[in-house]
């Protein structure tokens, strides 16, 4: 398997790096690249690439992952 890691920035995007194909809902890859920064807020306007806007609208994401959460 190619190294591939996933760094969270506090507040901020998923920093994925190495390398790693990235498919839409519908199949279609976007251009593969060595390092890609992931929205987590929601509110870029780049989606699924993040623009910092989450900076700009004071994104507050959750500390860590909480496994009881309905998501999980």
């Amino acid at each position: 398997m190619a190294d591939v890691t996933i760094d969270i920035i506090k507040n901020g995007p998923y920093i994925v790096k190495g390398d790693v194909e990235m498919k839409d809902a519908d199949g279609s890859s976007y251009p593969v690249e060595k390092r890609m920064a992931l929205c987590r807020c929601g509110a870029s306007t780049e989606k699924p690439f993040c623009d910092g806007t989450h900076s700009k609208i004071g994104f507050q994401a959750a500390e860590k992952a909480v496994p009881e959460s309905a998501e999980a």
